[in-house]
């Protein structure tokens, strides 16, 4: 880390959204010495959603603030069983891109455990539920929010991690509708107790005609979480805790791999979501402003990435703003969205595309198989890039030297 013992005082960051996104970059940026308060729209935190893959990528940012043993006790490794299957079970690849260790370093984490980890290690102080944001001016000195219980709040810099319909995206851009992908997918959670002899330490993926399915282990293994895939033209608003149809769900996917049928035959209740991102924004930022995560990029799940790009945000801002003093702000902003568009940008790309390959939407399917199991160089570059290093590199390189009060 930078010397900041010259500085007059820490920046003043406003974080507006109490997710994973928003939480881990406080986490980030209190690491690195400077001021953060998040403000979270609702009355408390919480996470409606299943589960997530926590990738190498953004697991060992997490772990050098401290919360690896954390999220060791909450987390469900994911070891090298893990696999691609055409839809009767056929092996298509491995999903893993290491073979030794049998972990790879990958967690599945239900989203309110993950949540809860990034949350206990933040001060109570830092987090203030209930602020709904209404409002964001600047001037050359500062930012100000309004919320809508009528409180305000000045800071140097503000990072918009508010979601794919971000109250502050319009700030920064002209706002657009997000683009319906025409899929929708029921998931929940199953007591892994239910479904005995179940591979343990493993996610799969079934790919089918036009639909797909997944299952990997979350709570330490003590639950399976489950998403099925499958297309719809009912371009629904995206929900978390919309109730599904589970008898829908189980006819979707009558004729997938017996295990799938077996899994699908204990739940009793799932929900449904709809699937939307967004093409390349042309900005991230506007001054004082930054937007983080889906704010910025929202992507489909289907690399599994959204959460853990949002944390490599996160982190990227915290190592260009480290030491740095409000006059730095909007540059600095600038240099944030030039260091880290070039990689989410190919990602959101990439997610489109896995998204046709889990679907079987090809004429040829030998051709989706060799694409499945060549894709291991880019898998690999995916988890093995380490944005801490990229952000400090990237300062090395160019002229943002620490110009301190």
């Amino acid at each position: 880390m930078r010397d900041t013992t010259r500085s007059k005082r820490s920046l003043r960051t406003a974080v507006v959204g109490g997710g994973i996104g928003g939480l881990s970059a406080a986490c980030a940026l209190r690491q690195r010495g400077i001021d953060v308060t998040v403000f979270e729209r609702a009355d408390a935190l919480g996470e409606i959603g299943a589960g997530l893959s926590l990738f190498p990528n953004a697991l060992r940012q997490l772990e050098r603030m401290g919360l690896g043993p954390a999220l060791a006790k909450v987390g469900a490794r994911i070891g090298d069983n893990s696999q691609y299957c055409r839809a009767d079970g056929t092996k298509v690849g491995s999903l893993m891109t290491t073979d030794s260790s049998g972990w790879n370093g990958m967690y599945g984490m239900h989203r309110a455990d993950l949540l809860n980890v990034l949350a206990a290690s933040l001060p109570g102080e830092a987090i203030r539920t209930g602020h709904r944001c209404i409002e964001f001016e600047q001037s050359p000195d500062a930012a100000r929010l309004k919320f809508a219980n009528g409180e305000t709040a000045e800071a140097d810099v503000v990072i918009a991690a508010d979601g794919i319909h971000s109250a502050l995206q319009k700030y920064v851009v002209e706002p657009k509708p997000p683009e319906y992908s025409g899929v929708r997918s029921y998931r929940g959670l199953i007591a892994s107790e239910k479904l005995p002899g179940w591979p343990k330490e493993v996610q799969q993926v079934w790919m089918g005609d036009g639909k797909h399915f997944i299952v990997y282990p979350v709570r330490g293994g003590q639950l399976l979480n489950y998403v099925g895939y499958v297309p719809s033209e009912d371009a629904k608003a995206e929900s978390w805790s919309a109730v599904g149809d589970r008898d829908e769900l189980a006819l979707s996917f009558a004729d997938f791999d017996p295990q799938v049928v077996r899994l699908l035959e204990k739940v009793e209740s799932c929900f449904w979501w709809g699937l939307y991102d967004r093409r390349p924004l042309p900005s991230w930022t506007n001054g004082r402003l930054a937007l983080l995560g889906d704010a910025a990029h929202a992507m489909l799940p289907h690399l599994g990435q959204g959460a853990c790009q949002a944390i490599e945000d996160g982190v990227a801002l915290s190592v260009l703003l480290e030491g740095r003093s409000p006059a730095d702000t909007p540059d600095l902003l600038l240099q944030y969205e030039r260091l880290r568009r070039v990689r989410t940008d190919l990602i959101q790309a990439e997610a489109r595309k896995n998204g046709l390959r889990f679907d079987s939407r090809y004429e040829n399917l030998e051709q989706r198989d060799r694409e499945i199991a060549n894709s291991r160089a880019f898998r690999r570059s995916l988890i093995d890039y380490d944005v801490e290093k990229a952000a400090i590199a990237y300062l090395e390189r160019g002229d943002l030297s620490p110009k301190l009060n």
